[in-house]
């Protein structure tokens, strides 16, 4: 999805470590409910799986979530909830009609879609844009992560959330 006009900037942080990553992905999560689309970019390694498995985390999921490159969709059944977390990797997807044919309820669901931009537009009025980026030089372990809201879902959010605080995590 490209950012809309409602388009607003939640946060801007460096993340220092996975663990900061994980905590990160724990805070998101904990505001995530049915319905929610959350768009993942960033290069390989860049920590959109470890940005998901703390999402899985904050929203109960049975079992452990885990890059859905080859199966390209898991559907994680989560505990106290009928709302399941699906986790999509569109890297090996050719076009938005490919997302299409997984028929994935994304009206009631939880989804989060890595590589995503471009495949997701028209699915949802709202959703969240998480843009991680790393050092390429390879000199640091230093990742910068962008959140944007887009929508009348998140036109007034908690931004305090999901910022970490030097210390946390």
């Amino acid at each position: 999805m490209t950012a809309g006009p409602e388009a607003r900037l939640i946060s801007r942080q460096k993340i220092l470590t996975s663990d900061q990553m994980h905590e990160l992905g724990m805070r998101l999560g904990a505001q995530l409910r049915e319905g929610d689309l959350v768009v993942l970019t960033g290069p390989l390694g860049a920590g959109k799986t470890t940005l998901s498995r703390g999402v899985g985390e904050a929203l109960n999921c049975i079992g452990t979530v885990s890059s859905p490159t080859f199966v390209i969709a898991r559907t994680h059944e989560r505990t106290g909830s009928e709302v399941p977390l699906v986790h999509v990797d569109a890297y090996r997807l050719g076009s938005p009609d490919e997302l299409d044919d997984l028929d994935i309820d994304f009206a009631h669901s939880i989804s989060l879609i890595e590589w995503g931009r471009g495949f997701t537009d028209g699915l949802s009025e709202s959703w969240l844009d998480v843009e991680i980026e790393r050092d390429h030089s390879g000199e640091t372990e230093v990742r910068e992560v962008t959140i944007i809201g887009n929508g009348p879902r998140w036109s007034n959010p908690p931004a305090e959330v999901f910022n970490l605080q030097s210390g946390d995590a």
